[in-house]
């Protein structure tokens, strides 16, 4: 590895076209056999057997209570993803990791031409969360899932983690047929996927880069300031809230404002 200029961090080796396009094959070998496993693994979920929900676990949407089953919005399948919530925290405090995949989210047709729909069952109350989800600029549906609600929803896993769900729906009867954690969510992601392409990759510590590689970033910058590239970002929170925070939108979640 080469240290390069004084003050930017060390980077690659540098090496003719053939040199460089004979140790890419290495490594792009191995992508193509971790896609087809992906592949493999896909095809597994779909052979695994299913388990019967109550239809009418009562959630709360933005007309007040619905059943699960509205939730699909008449499709076949519904994706649902289990936003941790922090009830009577301000904006900064709320979960960076919901916040970063559930940012993700954006266009939804593709998934409702495949006959699903993606929602998301906030782990707190709607009211407060709904103002958190406004503040942020997303469309996808939202749902309040608490108490009694969210133990029927999680039978048998931890409350308070992110939780990635599938259902099927056969007429009125619903049925749960795979769900992850973790960072099993990171399926709903690309902003941290790009980076592993690139030679800095994600900076993030878990990660086993050569020495003197950058590591600037937690998981999200949540206890960091802006990277000095970006000065007019506020930092010290969720990285998603940056943005909307320099475009002047209100963080505030208390009753009353929307």
């Amino acid at each position: 590895m080469t240290d390069v200029a004084r003050g930017e961090p060390c980077a690659p080796q540098v090496v003719d076209r053939s040199s460089f396009e004979a140790e890419l094959n290495a490594p792009r070998i191995r992508e193509k056999a971790h896609t087809h496993e992906g592949d493999a693994i896909a095809a597994a979920r779909r052979r695994l057997p299913m388990v019967p929900m109550d239809s009418g676990v009562p959630l709360i949407g933005p007309r007040g209570p619905v059943p699960l089953l509205d939730a699909f919005e008449g499709r076949q399948q519904l994706i649902a993803y289990f936003f941790m919530w922090h009830t009577g925290h301000p904006a900064p405090e709320q979960c960076e990791g919901c916040t970063w995949v559930t940012a993700q989210v954006r266009e939804l047709s593709y998934l409702h031409s495949r006959n699903v729909t993606f929602a998301v069952f906030c782990q707190g109350p709607y009211e407060e969360s709904a103002r958190y989800r406004d503040f942020m600029g997303w469309e996808m549906p939202w749902y309040s899932a608490q108490g009694s609600s969210l133990e029927a929803l999680l039978v048998g896993r931890r409350i308070g983690r992110m939780h990635l769900v599938s259902y099927l729906r056969q007429g009125s009867r619903v049925f749960e047929t795979y769900w992850t954690t973790a960072r099993g969510v990171e399926v709903m992601d690309n902003n941290y996927h790009l980076p592993d392409l690139t030679v800095y990759g994600r900076q993030e510590s878990w990660e086993d880069p050569p020495s003197g590689w950058p590591q600037h970033c937690t998981i999200t910058r949540t206890s960091s300031g802006p990277p000095t590239w970006q000065p007019e970002w506020p930092g010290g929170r969720p990285i998603a809230q940056w943005p909307r925070l320099a475009a002047g939108y209100s963080d505030d979640l208390r009753a009353g404002i929307r």
